[in-house]
């Protein structure tokens, strides 16, 4: 049994992230991590003994790079560490699961390394509520689009598992695991609701395995 989700009021305000280009958190998703600079060891040593919380966030590369390293985009992904394990080389494997986006108010002094922020969570609160989604169209579209786009990447899929996952958990598991570019998993970061990543995810699916504009299925 998981985690109870936390209220907003006990979420910190200030966090260590996690600059990670490509890699996409999103709210009741689960992010595994293998863990080995020295900084974010120190990191997550410290997540664990503070809440188990840290942050993950984008690199934009629009951004000139400063002091403490690249240039962030503003919106990013608290999450918890809900599992643990160190290996022989010293290494930490994690999970990290999604609780709720964050606009970041600033970034603040460094910690053994590793960047922090001070950041506001409330504006994303229906993150903390987040219940099946309501899927703007048939999810037999969702599905015709995710097999052409395995189709083009010539890649094989559990069907069985897929069709097990509630609408809410489809969308937010191919939206992290699905290979979009940077600029593409911030959108889908960034997407109002569930209801609009899902237009988002589809538009995507479609444009990389057609090249072109999104088709309805035929009835």
């Amino acid at each position: 049994m998981g985690a109870p989700t936390p209220r907003l009021d006990d979420l910190p305000e200030q966090f260590p992230v996690f600059p990670l280009g490509g890699a996409l958190l999103l709210p009741g998703g689960h992010l595994p991590l293998s863990i080995f600079e020295p900084r974010y060891l120190a990191m997550v040593e410290d997540a664990l003994g503070q809440g188990r919380y840290f942050g993950m966030i984008q690199p934009d590369k629009r951004l000139a790079r400063g002091e403490t390293g690249p240039g962030l985009y503003r919106i990013g992904c608290l999450g918890r560490i809900s599992s643990f394990a160190e290996t022989d080389d010293g290494r930490y494997l994690i999970t990290l699961t999604g609780i709720i986006r964050y606009t970041i108010a600033e970034e603040i002094e460094m910690n053994r390394g590793y960047r922090r922020v001070a950041a506001g969570v409330a504006g994303f609160a229906p993150d903390l509520r987040l219940l099946d989604a309501m899927l703007p169209f048939p999810r037999q579209y969702l599905l015709d689009a995710l097999r052409r786009y395995f189709a083009t990447a010539g890649a094989e899929a559990n069907w069985d598992a897929i069709a097990e996952m509630s609408d809410a958990n489809l969308v937010t598991s191919l939206c992290m695991a699905c290979p979009f570019s940077t600029e593409e998993k911030q959108a889908l970061l960034e997407a109002r609701d569930l209801t609009a990543r899902a237009e988002a995810l589809r538009a995507l699916l479609e444009i990389d395995s057609l090249g072109g504009d999104v088709q309805e299925p035929q009835a």
